[in-house]
């Protein structure tokens, strides 16, 4: 069943499709981080000015660096140590598309830890997209039966796993790292 999704999802998002998928987090709409036109497709299904950047996913942290052009030394312990899903905030993004780097150089990235997201970034061999399945402005939906139609209706592939759980799930934690060191939290 798994193995089907991720070959179902991959196919999509090689073609430069957009997918509705579970993460470890809440539900995602993604594509391939590195096809512009693809994010852009995203952005127009959630009504999302373009200013507000989205995160990518990685399966392993030793992936940071390909992104990222210097990651900070903590980010690996804050990556291990983590008790709940955490995106890092870090600038120097590199590698993907443009429409994901923030004015400022940044991207935020969270290693996942969901078998579905981790095997279809390594068949991928890219970062994922990941933003909340809501139209921009609307609360994020808490689990599958929550998403608005519009969404779901907008995405070219809707994964069919964890549909019927309503185990509450939330976004997660993001804090912002500087080259030095320092970080601050953004969402807790």
């Amino acid at each position: 069943m798994l193995k089907d999704e991720v070959n179902k999802a991959l196919k999509i998002v090689q073609d430069g499709g957009i997918i509705l998928y579970p993460t470890d987090t809440i539900w995602g709409i993604g594509c391939d981080a590195t096809n512009t036109e693809a994010v852009k497709k995203i952005y127009a299904l959630k009504q999302r000015e373009e200013s507000k950047s989205m995160i990518i996913l990685l399966d392993i942290d030793n992936k940071l660096q390909t992104y990222i052009s210097e990651v900070p030394d903590i980010a690996y312990d804050l990556i291990e140590y983590a008790e709940s899903p955490l995106t890092l905030v870090m600038p120097g993004a590199k590698n993907i598309s443009p429409a994901l780097i923030a004015e400022d150089g940044s991207v935020g990235v969270r290693v996942t830890s969901h078998p579905f997201c981790q095997q279809l970034i390594q068949r991928l061999r890219k970062p994922l997209v990941s933003t909340s399945a809501n139209i921009s402005g609307k609360p994020s939906p808490e689990y599958f039966s929550k998403i608005d139609h519009d969404i779901i209706d907008g995405v070219d592939y809707v994964v069919d796993l964890d549909q019927y759980s309503t185990e509450i799930r939330k976004p997660s934690t993001i804090m912002r790292l500087n080259p030095n060191g320092g970080f601050e939290f953004i969402r807790r």
